[in-house]
Formats: structure tokens, C-alpha cells, sequence
């Protein structure tokens, strides 16, 4: 009898243990994260915040997994997943699968100096756009800035005005904004992903390219190339694309949580791209023969570039009261 009472207490309490466990299982949710970046990336550094926060704040409730340096793919290779569900978030160059109204961000000369992109990107325009994208799936918590201001690099001469563009054989990222904007310029465009660009230019594949200054450094495209070219032409944005089916499962709470956390990490992603802007461009001018291009040169490009605006409006895209509603936004 004592027996028989030991075996049933111990086989209670091994079914209560088990029910705890599985109840703590169900109550840990995975967040899966990739970008291009490396870690030491301003993004990644970001995301890397994002966990700590998160996973602190929700006690645990959400666990985030990170991946960085394209491991899991490219950019778009990535947001295929995204958008499947196989992974639940990601930030990089496939936002156009979230919105094209996201375009307006990557126009040529759209905002000129930091504080106009801060204020473009924080406008109640921005957070519609933002909210559209759950039209296509994706839940955009926060919007920043990516990465900077881009800026040319090139192994043939310093670009001054668009005429020093011509000819030239132009590594630029797989979206159309960006080759409409070199056909605009007399560029002959060459598509790449990023992660492919430093063997492109080390072989002779490209001339050049453009991108932000995190990125010439990080990827060591100073190794591969001469010059360097400043003209603040444009940034972009830098959404955080979330799988909406992914968020949707949250609780109320956990929704609330993840947005906010969201939102200060995008914050933080823009301070660190601000801080290290004139730090990059010290580290470059460094390893490559750097000029800034004059304010009378820059009117040349913006006068050469203004098509570029018109093309989209014309695609349907956007709508010419979008850009005019975006530009708004930055003078307010």
C-alpha cells in the first residue's frame, strides 16, 4: 500500500513537471532577425540592442535570434523569407516588397542634411507608409534612416559633376530607383549584390559604385578603389519589416512591447550612422583620394536627376501629391 502511494505521488509529480516545462515552452516566442551587415555594423549593432532589450523587458517571453553578415543570404534572398515566414524579421534593401511608396526616401536629393531625414522619417507621413505595408504582410514597427548618406567611389577619376559619371561601369543594388537614377546620369549600371561587389571592383568587373560610408568601409571597398566622391545625393530608409502573421500572434502586451523596443532601437541605429558618418569619412579620406563636390556642381546633379522623379510618379508608384506631402514633412 505505501508502495503503491510512493509510485503514485512520484508519477504525480513527474506529470506536473512535465506540464511546467511544456508550459514554459509554449510561452517562449522565437524571433528570428537577419541582415547583410557585419556585426560591427551600426544595423547589426542595433538589432544586437534590440535582443538584450527585448528579451529583458518581456522577462524572457520572446527569445530573438540574430543573424548577421548575410549568413542565412542576400538582402532579397532574405526578405523571400520574411515574407514566407521562415524567418520574422528583417532590415536592408528589399523594402520595396513592404512599399514602394518607399521609393520617395531613395530619390535623389529628396532631403539634404541629417536633421531633414530625421524629420522625414519621424513625420506622421512616414508612419502611413509604415502602415500601408500590412497590405503586402509585414508589420513596420519603426522606420530609420539607412545607413547615411551615400557617397561614389571609383578607380577611373574623382567625380565632380554628372559628366564625370558618363561611361562609367557602376556597381548599383538591385532596385530600380537606384539603376533609373544612373541612367539619369549616363551611368552604365551594373546590378550586384552587395556581398559580391569587392571581388566586382577588385577584377575590373565595375568601375565603381555607390553606397553609404558604413559600408565602403566595413566591406573594405577602400582596398578596391581611388577615389572617393561626397555629395550627400541620397539616403534611403530603413524600415523594420516584421512577418505581420509572426506579430499578429503576440499578445496585446507583448505587441505593445515589441514596438516600443522597436522604435528605440531604430533610434539608436540612426545615432550610431550619424556618429560614425564624419568618423568613416576620416577613415577613408585616409585610404582614398577624396573630394566634396561644390553646392554650384551639386545644382548640375539635381537639374540631371529630376527625371528620375517623374519616372515613378509615372509607374504609379507614387503619386506627385506623395512627394510633395514627403518634402513637406521635412520643413515642418
Amino acid at each position: 500500500m505505501k508502495t503503491n502511494w510512493i509510485r503514485i505521488t512520484l508519477t504525480a509529480l513527474i506529470m506536473l513537471f512535465y506540464i511546467a516545462c511544456s508550459g514554459k515552452k509554449d510561452t517562449t516566442i522565437v524571433f528570428k532577425y537577419a541582415n547583410s551587415q557585419p556585426e560591427q555594423h551600426p544595423r547589426s549593432q542595433s538589432m544586437q540592442f534590440f535582443k538584450q532589450e527585448l528579451e529583458k523587458r518581456s522577462q524572457g517571453r520572446i527569445q530573438v535570434e540574430n543573424y548577421f553578415s548575410a549568413v542565412l543570404g542576400t538582402e532579397f534572398e532574405v526578405q523571400d523569407m520574411v515574407a514566407t515566414g521562415a524567418l520574422q524579421g528583417t532590415r536592408g534593401g528589399g523594402f520595396i516588397h513592404a512599399n514602394k511608396k518607399y521609393y520617395i526616401f531613395t530619390l535623389p536629393f529628396i532631403v539634404n542634411n541629417w536633421d531633414e531625414a530625421l524629420r522625414l522619417v519621424h513625420s506622421d507621413f512616414t508612419k502611413e507608409v509604415n502602415l500601408e505595408a500590412r497590405k503586402n504582410g509585414y508589420h513596420i514597427p519603426a522606420c530609420g534612416i539607412s545607413q547615411g548618406f551615400r557617397a561614389h567611389t571609383n578607380n577611373r577619376r574623382p567625380i565632380q559633376t554628372p559628366d564625370d559619371l558618363k561611361g562609367l561601369k557602376m556597381r548599383v543594388p538591385q532596385q530600380e530607383v537606384y539603376i533609373v537614377n544612373a541612367q539619369a546620369l549616363g551611368v552604365n549600371p551594373q546590378e550586384l549584390p552587395y556581398s559580391e561587389v569587392y571581388m566586382a571592383l577588385k577584377t575590373g568587373v565595375v568601375d565603381g559604385q555607390d553606397n553609404a560610408l558604413s559600408n565602403i568601409w566595413d566591406y573594405k571597398i577602400y582596398e578596391v578603389q581611388k577615389y572617393l566622391s561626397l555629395s550627400n545625393y541620397g539616403t534611403g530608409p530603413d524600415p523594420f519589416m516584421v512577418n505581420l502573421d509572426w506579430y499578429n500572434v503576440l499578445s496585446p502586451d507583448l505587441q505593445k512591447l515589441f514596438d516600443e523596443v522597436a522604435v528605440e532601437a531604430m533610434a539608436y541605429s540612426d545615432q550610431l550612422n550619424q556618429e560614425n558618418e564624419a568618423i568613416y569619412i576620416q577613415k577613408l579620406t585616409e585610404k582614398l583620394e577624396t573630394n566634396t563636390i561644390t553646392p554650384e556642381n551639386l545644382d548640375k546633379f539635381r537639374k540631371a536627376t529630376e527625371p528620375v522623379y517623374q519616372y515613378f510618379i509615372e509607374k504609379g508608384y507614387f503619386s506627385k501629391d506623395d512627394v510633395n506631402r514627403a518634402k513637406t514633412s521635412i520643413s515642418d
